[in-house]
């Protein structure tokens, strides 16, 4: 087990000081031999590197060395795998909060635990390749540019033993009921409070439920039932709602049969008994990937609505419809408002969003298709086999990255500048489905609600938006709704993906600036809006993910703030030469 630490302690750390420099709070010099240097107050870091994309650095594991003062006054220079030695010499150079450090410190540490739990059930890349989808999440290594992608602040050991996708352990999900002066159901104009009931309960569940809230003296047509996430019923619904449960206004009713993996979104719960079932996302009051993981109400509110608006413009189009694109809409929702917090002014948002779900429609494939996250595309199992090269297989590369560029960037382009409308389309939001032979045919988005950004300008395509009343759809200029596809598939995706793929870089992001030369020339009246939001403009505004964090802290909030831009990026779509797509598009 200490062999494994040391690997996982080596890896994570080669990660940190990659995305430290990426985000430009670091900056390596350059040494005489191979190598760079970070040079801290009190210690030296030397290691070898490439530079990637988008001004990216790429750590060797295990190349690091760490020259500090020793006790007779003479350095010491030694190999390093400590990556949380790494993060209190690295802030302190930076001067950060000692209480930030205290926090990050503890987010990786339980990144770094997780990856040894993951290191030690892992399978080689052979193995997984065939798994489905909901299967395959639990043997995925988390957020490519996040360094503590696994911090989970508020899970304890068993929890994370119990409740974490490496821990693959299936869990059945409690229900309750919730009165309707405190509840409210919504869902898309073809689904009712019935319908979903009755597709997710089997009838002699749906009795069950029924007596329990006979037995406890309720009317049962006076409550809306909804899922909740075991850990949160336990840590915050039997504390928190307390009062409720007391009175009867929340009933417990107990345990619903089917079993549910979490994915890598840990709230949003798979179900592997009845895969045509809803998913279903639950609030957890869990900090993880830089949020507290509740759930909105306003996001419950308008999910089903902007699920519906969002059906209407797919179902007309027929471009659309010929590239098979699917949503997997947000149909129905339970919204559940803290009877005395939501009045009480400016409190922390995560206590503010305990109680609600949303369902999601499932993959529907067909015939001999497959399915899996497009964050499968960055595993790399313990041999260093990158999982892509399996699902790639016999097929030439070229041509299989081109499917897949044709069946996601494609759509993508095509929703943005036709529309102005944006997904937020990182690995964990975007389904590849793919046929018989492992060849990207079309892919499926996700999280809408929270997710899909609208342009400031008026475009009349896109007819009327879903929030006459509420605002719920975000407005932003082109530069920055275009950054929506660059942070999360170009940079957050494509840059790490780039060093897996059997092509050459320069062929690599050719085809990827062919797509988008090839849509310009498909749609000329779209110029002054592929101009103004342009991906192939010299540079990107840079948006540090690490760095929020580090600047933000870990105070507590009344909103989720957004992430501050810090600088630009060299854009490697700028200047290399188009590879145009080989369908003629």
């Amino acid at each position: 087990m200490t062999d494994l630490w040391r690997e996982c302690s080596a890896a994570l750390l080669a990660k940190a000081i990659g995305e430290l420099c990426f985000e430009g709070l670091l900056t390596p010099t350059a040494l005489d031999e191979p190598g760079y240097e970070l040079r801290f107050d009190d210690a030296v870091y030397v290691f070898s590197a490439r530079r990637t994309a988008f001004g990216g650095w790429a750590v060797e594991p295990g190349s690091v060395r760490r020259a500090a003062a020793g006790i007779l006054g003479d350095d010491v220079v030694e190999p390093c795998d400590d990556v949380q030695l790494f993060v209190v010499d690295a802030f302190r150079h930076l001067r950060v909060d000692p209480a930030t450090t205290a926090g990050f410190l503890a987010e990786v540490t339980a990144t770094l635990a997780a990856d040894v739990a993951l290191a030690s059930t892992a399978r080689p890349a052979a193995e997984l390749a065939p798994l489905p989808q909901a299967e395959l999440d639990g043997h995925l290594t988390g957020h490519p540019w996040l360094i503590a992608n696994k911090g989970r602040v508020g899970f304890s050991a068993d929890d994370v033993a119990r409740h974490s996708p490496e821990a693959r352990t299936p869990v059945r999900l409690p229900w309750l009921a919730v009165h309707r002066g405190l509840a409210e159901f919504r869902g898309t104009s073809s689904l009712s409070e019935e319908a979903v009931r009755a597709r997710e309960l089997d009838p002699m569940t749906v009795e069950r439920f029924t007596e329990s809230l006979q037995e406890a003296g309720v009317d049962p047509e006076a409550y809306v039932w909804l899922p909740v996430h075991p850990w949160q019923l336990d840590h915050v619904v039997r504390t928190l709602w307390a009062p409720e449960l007391a009175t009867g206004r929340i009933v417990e009713l107990g345990e619903s049969p089917d079993w549910y993996l979490p994915t890598q979104a840990i709230r949003t719960m798979s179900n592997v008994d009845s895969p045509a079932r809803y998913q279903v996302k639950l609030p957890l009051r869990v900090l993880n990937t830089s949020v507290y993981r509740g759930i909105p109400p306003h996001c419950t509110l308008a999910a089903p609505v902007v699920t519906q608006w969002l059906s209407g413009l797919w179902a007309a189009d027929k471009l659309i419809g010929e590239w098979g694109t699917e949503l997997l809409g947000e149909v129905a929702s339970v919204t559940v408002r803290h009877p005395q917090l939501s009045r009480a002014g400016a409190v922390p948002y995560q206590w503010l969003e305990t109680m609600g779900c949303i369902w999601r429609a499932p993959v529907a494939l067909r015939l001999g298709e497959r399915s899996w996250s497009l964050a499968a595309l960055l595993h790399v199992d313990r041999a260093g086999r990158p999982l892509v090269l399996e699902y790639i297989g016999a097929t030439d590369p070229a041509a299989w990255f081109a499917a897949l560029l044709r069946a996601l960037l494609r759509p993508l382009l095509h929703v943005l500048y036709t529309y102005g409308i944006t997904f937020n389309p990182h690995g964990e939001n975007v389904v590849v489905i793919t046929d018989a032979d492992g060849v990207p045919v079309r892919v499926a988005l996700l999280d809408l609600v929270d997710d899909v950004n609208v342009s400031v300008d008026r475009v009349p395509a896109r007819g009327l938006e879903p929030d006459a009343h509420d605002p719920v759809l975000p407005r932003k200029p082109w530069p920055i709704l275009r950054q929506y596809v660059v942070d999360a598939l170009l940079v957050g995706v494509f840059r790490p993906l780039s060093a897996l793929m059997p092509l050459p870089e320069e062929r690599f992001w050719g085809m990827v600036r062919g797509e988008v030369d090839a849509y310009r020339d498909h749609f000329p009246t779209l110029a002054d809006r592929m101009d103004e939001g342009s991906l192939t403009a010299p540079e990107f505004l840079r948006y540090p993910l690490n760095g929020y964090r580090i600047t933000l802290g870990y105070q507590d909030l009344t909103a989720r703030p957004p992430v501050p831009q810090t600088g630009t990026l060299p854009n490697p779509l700028h200047s290399v030469t188009p590879i145009p797509p080989a369908d003629g598009w």
